[in-house]
């Protein structure tokens, strides 16, 4: 499946920014789930070139991180580290060394965990370093086409273009309920054809993360507990977090439930989406809604081998979260929700600007299905002049005058 590039490999949306980011900055760190494709970035042109390349999983590489992490950052120049989130402390090392000498494009770090929710790591590298998030592949970089949807292209543009922007679209069609179950993972994704293969590579992943990632990024003694809160985050995708709820459920004291959804999102799995409101101290306090950064992985977690239409939400979800990591401008994802009921799955804010947009797995859709959309662009016409419905049909065209309906896979 999909176009490779001449080294045999997809290539991948976030490529460009990260080119950019070693331009301009001394450090630029690629973080993202394990398999996701860190490494395998890395080591593609033009990021290989005049780099040294070691990885904190090399044992003796791991070693010295502990025990002379000064030596190991001045080990060459230009330099990169894979999986630096096993030894903190050599992110220190790395500091003083910039400190000294700030030069662009010193280190390329790559790191399986978020390293500004780690302690103290995000203070150590502020104003030093760029932060790109690599997400599981997107439709469009499994096609071969390196890209995510064409959000940019519709931003930038007036809604009277929308319909020919979007009838230009020249990627192919394609049923959404195969790419929800087959993820966006490398593994599954692009390399295993068979449902059987998935199944045991989701299962290795799952076990991977809980008794090696886990351990190292928290000290959590219920592994067991935290699979039973995994399952029911999965079964609760498209939902707000009701975290008391969750808690009984699960049967786990709500402190221990807060500390398993942070190590969740911390390590990339978990993906929370903050309620839009103007006022952005009010985004804190609101419940989040939930998704999981790859459909596939969560099919499996939940138990569930029907996909749902909160799962077709949750593929957009995964593919404006690779868009957004590689915008030099601010983006943030968000969804919308009245206290009279009136509820958005998801807004993106980008600058002064708001699109809002629904997701419906229906094969057809009618201008009730935007009722929601004009109570938000009425509620903010400075900054949202037209919504979108994302359905499973085939025809694009103006809902209302102010919503356009279009297939989700011309825009996804």
């Amino acid at each position: 499946m999909g176009n490779m590039s001449e080294s045999g490999l997809l290539p991948r949306y976030l490529a460009d920014a990260l080119e950019r980011a070693l331009k301009v900055m001394p450090i630029a760190v690629v973080t993202g789930a394990r398999q996701t494709g860190k490494s395998t970035l890395v080591h593609q042109p033009p990021f290989k070139e005049n780099r040294t390349y070691y990885t904190l999983d090399d044992f003796d590489v791991l070693d010295q991180a502990e025990r002379t992490p000064d030596q190991l950052a001045a080990r060459a120049a230009p330099i990169t580290i894979d999986e630096v989130q096993r030894a903190p402390q050599v992110l220190l090392a790395i500091k003083r060394i910039v400190d000294e000498a700030r030069v662009a494009g010193q280190f390329l770090l790559t790191g399986s965990a978020n390293l500004l929710l780690m302690k103290n790591v995000g203070e150590t590298l502020a104003g030093r370093a760029v932060y790109l998030n690599l997400w599981p592949l997107t439709r469009r970089e499994q096609l071969g086409l390196g890209r995510a949807g064409l959000w940019s292209e519709l931003l930038d543009s007036s809604p009277k273009t929308w319909r020919d922007l979007l009838l230009s679209n020249s990627s192919p069609t394609e049923p959404w309920v195969p790419l929800a179950l087959r993820g966006g993972y490398p593994g599954p994704a692009h390399d295993l054809e068979h449902t059987d293969d998935r199944r045991l590579w989701f299962d290795g992943y799952a076990s991977t993360y809980l008794e090696r990632d886990v351990p190292r990024l928290s000290a959590i003694e219920g592994i067991t507990h935290l699979r039973r809160l995994m399952a029911a985050l999965c079964l609760r995708v498209g939902k707000v977090l009701n975290q008391t709820d969750l808690a009984r459920d699960v049967g786990l004291a709500p402190s221990t439930v807060q500390r398993y959804l942070d190590l969740l999102e911390m390590s990339f799995q978990l993906v929370r989406l903050p309620a839009y409101s103007v006022n952005r101290t009010k985004r804190l306090v609101k419940s989040p809604k939930l998704y999981w950064s790859d459909t596939g992985l969560c099919l499996y977690l939940a138990g569930e081998t029907e996909p749902r239409g909160e799962h077709l939400e949750n593929i957009v979800v995964c593919d404006l979260l690779a868009w957004a990591a590689a915008r030099v401008d601010r983006t943030n994802l968000l969804y919308w929700r009245t206290s009279k009921g009136a509820e958005v799955d998801l807004v993106i804010e980008t600058g002064r600007r708001l699109l809002p947009i629904e997701v419906k797995a229906a094969s057809s859709v009618r201008p009730t299905d935007a009722r929601h959309l004009h109570v938000f662009l009425d509620e903010y016409p400075d900054m949202a002049d037209a919504g979108i419905v994302l359905y499973d049909g085939p025809e694009t065209f103006w809902l209302t005058e102010r919503v356009i309906a279009t297939p989700w896979w011309r825009l996804v």
